[in-house]
């Protein structure tokens, strides 16, 4: 009896091992596209008004439902696995027993070990279950917390695109330099730049403030070279989130309320304070606020900061002109001494900007002052037509 219970508990063991291959497989199958349809749920929810307004409503419902579906059957496989472990785990260790009951009877009958025996063999094989079912759900949680660990993993051992920052560090004024498209910003100046194509302003932006790789020299360092680059160079898109929090702990965690104040006056955005005030609960994305409100706040933001080097992409393109203009004549002021990048064809914009850089294929092909330029050029003077239309049509549609 004894050795069927020694040879008995590994046996279990041995055929209980391979079912957690299935298992985990199954159940990282089932993460992977729980991961991927909340990622597709959370698109769905933030651009609804979008799918509405072009009438993709339907086509990404039945989209997410055929996803959702795949989602289901995976999950059904994974349930069936750890049902087969669950089941092992009870039926195994019950053979064992009904295996050494029926041994001992037989030993108990012919004489050769007494019934109190049986009994005492029966109890101690009996107790064996318990630390052998603990064993199996050890393992199956084991299994789960390994899938989990290794999406974990996976993520955190994603290399980085850009390399990490260095340590030298230019001087506040120093000139930056984008090689690719011949754009020099000189230092203490609105730089503005008009491109006949929005994502040639937009890979522009992307380099000057390294999260697109590229040529970019920061007073003669590469931007890879340039220590806290983030806290010296700061690009500032429309796609930006308000976090949830207090009004102030969203733009300016660790700013004073004086120089918040100042930043809020200079993106025209002081009746949104005073409607609700700095302390007022800020939702998730800043649900609450329309988008013109939304863009202000977040100019307000980036101009609290106060970097070496600040990038706005488009600033100004959800609000009415009068607003723009305000935002126009007030952002050279905040900016004073410090160094100014704006992406935008909006003429108020570009009028107010000591310089402004014509981009047409990705290169610089005109600098001069706005004026100059409608003057001289005649696809700037085209592009920023057109690019005022399409802001007057956008406002009134909105």
């Amino acid at each position: 009896l004894g050795l069927i219970v020694l040879v008995g508990v590994p046996l279990i063991l041995a055929i209980a091992a391979p079912l957690l291959r299935p298992y985990r497989d199954r159940e990282l199958a089932h993460r992977e596209l729980v991961g991927e349809l909340s990622t597709h749920a959370t698109d769905l929810v933030a651009g609804l008004r979008v799918l509405r307004g072009i009438g993709g409503e339907p086509l990404f419902s039945r989209r997410y439902r055929a996803e959702s579906q795949r989602v289901r059957a995976a999950g059904v496989a994974a349930a069936r696995a750890e049902t087969r472990l669950s089941g092992a785990e009870v039926l195994l260790p019950g053979l064992l027993i009904a295996l050494v009951t029926w041994v001992g009877a037989r030993f108990a009958v012919s004489g050769t070990i007494g019934v109190g025996e049986l009994v005492a063999f029966y109890g101690y094989a009996v107790f064996l279950i318990v630390p052998l079912k603990t064993l199996g759900e050890a393992a199956g949680k084991i299994t789960k917390g390994l899938v989990a660990a290794g999406r974990v993993t996976a993520l955190l051992s994603i290399d980085p695109e850009l390399p990490d920052a260095g340590t030298a560090r230019p001087a506040a004024g120093s000139e930056l330099v984008d090689i690719a498209s011949g754009l020099v910003v000189r230092p203490g100046r609105v730089t503005a730049i008009a491109a006949a194509d929005p994502r040639d302003a937009q890979a522009i932006a992307d380099r000057l403030g390294r999260y697109a790789p590229g040529e970019v020299d920061f007073g003669g360092v590469p931007l890879h070279g340039v220590a806290d680059l983030r806290k010296r160079i700061l690009v500032a898109v429309n796609e930006d989130r308000l976090f949830a929090g207090s009004l102030a702990e969203s733009l300016a965690p660790d700013g004073d309320e004086a120089t918040l104040r100042a930043a809020i006056r200079s993106a025209c955005a002081e009746d949104i304070v005073a409607s609700s005030g700095l302390d007022a609960y800020v939702a998730e994305a800043g649900r609450e606020f329309s988008g013109g409100q939304q863009q202000r706040l977040r100019l307000a933001r980036a101009l609290a900061a106060d970097p070496d080097v600040l990038v706005l992409v488009e600033p100004t393109s959800a609000v009415d002109a009068h607003t723009e203009a305000r935002i126009a004549d007030r952002l050279r002021p905040a900016r004073a001494g410090r160094t100014t990048v704006v992406c935008t064809t909006s003429p108020l914009m570009l009028d107010r900007a000591d310089h402004v850089a014509f981009v047409q294929g990705g290169h610089v092909v005109a600098e001069g002052t706005h004026r100059d330029l409608l003057e001289t050029e005649p696809r700037y003077a085209a592009t920023v037509t057109r690019g005022e239309a399409t802001e007057q049509a956008e406002r009134a549609g909105r």
